[in-house]
């Protein structure tokens, strides 16, 4: 059974260092698990934090534009022809661990036969997988446009200011809809230590259910730090709706 997990928020809030955190932190806990990693923001940051200059993504097979590795195989229906191409476009950037990039997806309302297939496509690619991370344009709404699948753990992640705050709050209420119930929570980056009672006090006015603080310096403060959110990540792990 595959289990989903979504890193929402704002850009430049830390989601791309949370995704590689976390991944790091199942690799830890499940050493035989097997991991797909979704670049579903249009940034592609994910896969440039692996080195990966990719043009090769879900937009891009749908808009014809993808160059494939080897010729299109003959005699294949549509369904067989989508699945064919993602297999085409999944990277390998460790033992068990595939990724893949989507850029542009399709709105919901569009009704042209390849959205369907490539919704199902994606679907199938999902369930060969023991987890799923995304790595999400802003929030759950997006993701779920490209595919309808359910999310067993959100997590928005959002810096210490007023004004990034207020914005996770929106972000929360945007993607609830699509999150499984009660589990939606933030996690607040890059805190310094001295302001956690005042950030605290903000989130509770805020409504936003908390998971973890990261705290930082001020010296630090422009430094991704992977491991303290590695070790926050899996403080916070048995709180989430994912296997123990």
């Amino acid at each position: 059974m595959t289990s989903t997990v979504a890193f929402i928020g704002k850009s430049g809030s830390g989601k791309t260092t949370f995704v590689k955190a976390f991944c790091g932190l199942i690799r830890k806990k499940f050493k035989d698990a097997s991991i797909l990693l979704v670049d579903n923001d249009l940034t592609l940051e994910l896969s440039d934090s692996f080195g990966i200059k990719t043009r090769n993504t879900i937009y891009g097979i749908k808009s014809g534009k993808h160059e494939y590795k080897t010729g299109i195989p003959e005699g294949m229906s549509k369904q067989e022809f989508i699945e064919w191409a993602l297999e085409d476009i999944i990277i390998s950037v460790d033992e068990n661990i595939d990724l893949i990039a989507s850029w542009f997806v399709t709105p919901k309302d569009c009704i042209c036969p390849s959205t369907r297939l490539m919704r199902d496509s994606l679907v199938k690619l999902i369930e060969r997988y023991d987890f799923v991370i995304f790595d999400c344009e802003y929030d759950l709404k997006y993701l779920n446009l490209l595919v309808d699948y359910p999310i067993d753990e959100t997590i928005v992640v959002s810096l210490c200011s007023k004004t990034s705050m207020s914005l996770a709050s929106k972000i929360v209420e945007s993607s609830r809809k699509y999150a499984a119930e009660g589990q939606l929570g933030v996690i607040i980056n890059k805190i310094e230590k001295e302001k956690l009672k005042e950030i605290n006090d903000l989130a509770k006015s805020l409504e936003l259910d908390i998971i973890a603080y990261v705290e930082t310096y001020k010296d630090d403060y422009a430094q991704p730090n992977y491991n303290k959110i590695k070790e926050v990540l899996e403080v916070s792990y048995s709180r989430m709706n994912l296997p123990q």
